[in-house]
């Protein structure tokens, strides 16, 4: 009997997982596209750590 219960309780279960995945697949389709910015990731040079261990030219 008690097997019997938690079978039937699968599909149910598998069902909600599969709204579940499908609303936060939707969601994630709304998100905006982020464009690369090469800018934001440009290194300026060598910091304060590289003079000081390299000496001020």
């Amino acid at each position: 009997m008690r097997q019997s219960q938690s079978i039937s309780n699968v599909p149910s279960l598998l069902g909600a997982l599969t709204r579940f995945l499908l609303n936060w697949l939707g969601k994630l389709g709304n998100e905006p596209v982020r464009a690369y910015r090469p800018e934001a990731h440009y290194v300026r040079g060598p910091g304060p750590a590289w003079r000081a261990k390299h000496g001020r030219s």
